[in-house]
């Protein structure tokens, strides 16, 4: 189970309620910054936006293809790594708006990380240090380090030690002498 934290609502579903739960005029400056970030070709740019103007944490040459969209409402709940990759066109959501609740959940996504094009990462799930999302994956739980993922389910691909011995001898990828 993903950890998020659940707020219910009466009446109207919660989505239409949105500006109770988060101010209108801090969706509107994000929503700016995202747009600015989604398309400049800056790496350091694009993490100085994120860190300055939205409050997420973002290690150390960490790479942000273009058209990654972080999460609007609440973005200061999403934090990565160092020297991670997230892939052109990734979503990472931290709120989910339903009909009588909306939850939320920091996201977590530790160092060396590679996330595919396309995906999508849900709210509240942690990407373990050295893990591989591949393209167009929805992550709804969490990757443990190293393990290898894909696909909508998400499932295991390879664990960290299969993926080990797959590139034992792997000019790039394997052991070091």
């Amino acid at each position: 189970m993903r950890k998020t934290v659940r707020y219910p609502v009466k009446g109207a579903n919660s989505l239409w309620q949105v500006y109770k739960t988060v101010s209108f005029w801090k969706v509107a400056k994000n929503f700016i910054i995202i747009q600015l970030a989604r398309y400049t070709p800056f790496m350091s740019v694009k993490n100085w936006l994120y860190r300055t103007f939205l409050g997420m944490k973002v290690g150390e040459k960490t790479s942000f293809a273009l058209m990654v969209m972080p999460d609007i409402m609440f973005p200061e709940k999403i934090s990565v790594g160092r020297n991670t990759v997230i892939g052109f066109n990734t979503t990472i959501l931290a709120h989910e708006y339903l009909i009588k609740e909306y939850r939320l959940g920091d996201v977590i996504i530790g160092d060396e990380v590679m996330v595919g094009a396309n995906s999508l990462i849900m709210p509240g799930v942690t990407i373990g240090d050295g893990a591989i999302v591949s393209a167009g994956t929805m992550v709804h739980k969490d990757v443990p380090p190293g393990y290898f993922v894909g696909g909508n389910p998400m499932q295991v691909i390879y664990t960290k030690e299969q993926q080990a011995d797959r590139w034992a001898d792997d000019p790039i990828y394997g052991k070091k002498e």
